[in-house]
């Protein structure tokens, strides 16, 4: 496997870990519609998050939340209209973003709520 994609597989585990360490219920991970793909899809009391997980081993090209893009927000928006209304949801939706940052041996954790909104 390259390493850009074990970066990405860490970082997606470490999302995971913190999202339940701050008492998230983890629903899916991975979940795929038409042409998107949603990192992690997690239940907090009656709110459905959205995660969007963005790991980079630098910041010299940017932030990694910067790397989420309007093509993408709008494939996540459609696949999670899917999925609330073949399960019946009746929940708020949010969108986030788990940044994740390696810095040499550690990884920078930023959960950003609502980091986005469907358009």
């Amino acid at each position: 496997m390259a390493s850009h994609n074990e970066l990405g597989k860490k970082g997606e585990q470490l999302a995971v870990d913190f999202l339940v360490e701050n008492g998230y219920k983890i629903l899916e991970r991975n979940y795929r519609f038409d042409k998107a793909e949603v990192d992690v899809i997690a239940k907090l009391d009656e709110v459905l998050a959205i995660v969007e997980v963005k790991t980079r081993s630098t910041a010299d090209f940017g932030n990694p939340q910067d790397f989420v893009k309007p093509k993408q927000i709008k494939n996540l928006v459609k696949a999670i209209d899917e999925y609330v209304t073949v399960n019946s949801l009746d929940v708020e939706v949010r969108f986030d973003i788990v940044a994740i940052l390696k810095q040499e041996k550690n990884f920078s954790i930023e959960h950003l709520k609502n980091a986005f909104y469907h358009f």
